[in-house]
């Protein structure tokens, strides 16, 4: 078998605002695998490495990338435990590599364009009309579940965008989601969180910065909404040290990122931990592009999903990949019978 990689640079319509700073541009790699007897039909994953944010963000990452290339005949994804980028990019080559190098790497109904996923419509951070707005058009398009990033303008500002929202809807007609991206400082999250619950939220992302287990776990027994982990789970690879978090931090939700996460496998890893221990999960992208984008969208119409998945964010960019996925209101759906436009790269 053989392996190569390339960069690709992704820049956003709009620069897209979180509590870390605005984004916009996302650097990202491909990867792709083929046989030596059939080179002209390859499988194609995304190392969606995300600077700042993934574990391994580090030094080595391409060095890393170039030699899983080299030696594709004897590496394997269980070995990339510390690079969870490449191993989500390196399961996702296989995978398609598997079921014949056409992009459809978990045959289902909604490869076949039978079925759609429910998603949430995602609201930026910006000033407070421009989130107005945005919030609007969601609702027109038919969106019942929204998620607000919230933690970088004014906290009373962001109150009112959701007082004006519950002012319109209820929770019955609309499911509220908030991200702090760890913005909130320790002690004063709670206070926070007791003046969000007022407006009937769903739950809120990652309130405080990451590794602070034993601040979280005391939030997360003391929240008056649920507490969905999500930075959290960055970096945490090894098994035993999965559920000794889930069992000191004991929250309601968690969040999977597979390109974070640990991958496919790192992430049915954490889905069986946390269902072990009545914890709730959906699925979000970490903003890849398409090839990423409908690789987990792929996985996660396999999984046992009951609510609005996080999987909104192929639209972000100028240059997206185009590809079969289709996005009308809330609802993700593949065109079985549209085509992939990939790229000409320079592959190493």
């Amino acid at each position: 078998m053989r392996a190569a990689y390339a960069k690709y640079n992704l820049h956003f319509k709009v620069p897209s605002g979180t509590s870390r700073g605005i984004l916009t541009e996302k650097e990202t790699f491909f990867i792709k695998v083929w046989r030596d007897d059939e080179p002209g039909r390859a499988g194609w994953g995304e190392c969606a490495l995300f600077r700042g944010l993934s574990a391994d963000d580090k030094p080595g990452y391409e060095e890393c990338l170039a030699e899983v290339c080299r030696s594709i005949d004897s590496v394997s994804p269980g070995d990339l435990r510390e690079w969870s980028s490449i191993r989500f990019g390196l399961e996702s080559a296989l995978a398609d590599l598997k079921q014949g190098g056409q992009r459809l790497l978990f045959p289902s109904d909604f490869t076949r364009g039978n079925r759609s996923i429910e998603i949430n419509g995602l609201i930026w951070m910006g000033d407070k009309n421009t989130m107005l707005q945005r919030i609007e058009e969601k609702l027109r398009d038919g969106f019942r579940c929204i998620k607000l990033k919230i933690g970088a303008i004014d906290f009373d500002a962001e109150l009112s965008l959701l007082k004006y929202i519950r002012s319109r809807f209820g929770r019955d007609e609309i499911e509220l989601r908030v991200d702090a991206n760890g913005a909130f400082a320790p002690d004063e999250a709670l206070s926070r969180l007791d003046a969000l619950s007022r407006y009937d939220l769903h739950s809120i992302e990652q309130p405080i910065r990451q590794g602070q287990w034993k601040k979280m776990a005391e939030l997360c027994r003391n929240t008056p909404l649920p507490i969905a982990l999500d930075e959290e789970l960055i970096g945490v690879n090894d098994p035993l040290l999965k559920a000794e978090m889930l069992d000191e931090i004991a929250p309601q939700y968690i969040i999977l990122k597979p390109a974070l996460a640990g991958g496919f496998s790192g992430s049915e890893e954490w889905i069986e931990l946390a269902s072990r221990r009545g914890i709730g999960w959906w699925v979000t992208s970490a903003l890849e592009s398409n090839i990423g984008l409908s690789a987990i969208a792929q996985w996660t119409a396999v999984l046992p999903i009951t609510m609005p998945q996080g999987l909104g964010t192929g639209a972000l960019y100028t240059d997206n990949i185009p590809s079969p996925l289709r996005l009308s209101g809330s609802r993700l759906s593949y065109g079985a019978d549209d085509a992939w436009q990939l790229p000409e790269l320079e592959w190493k």
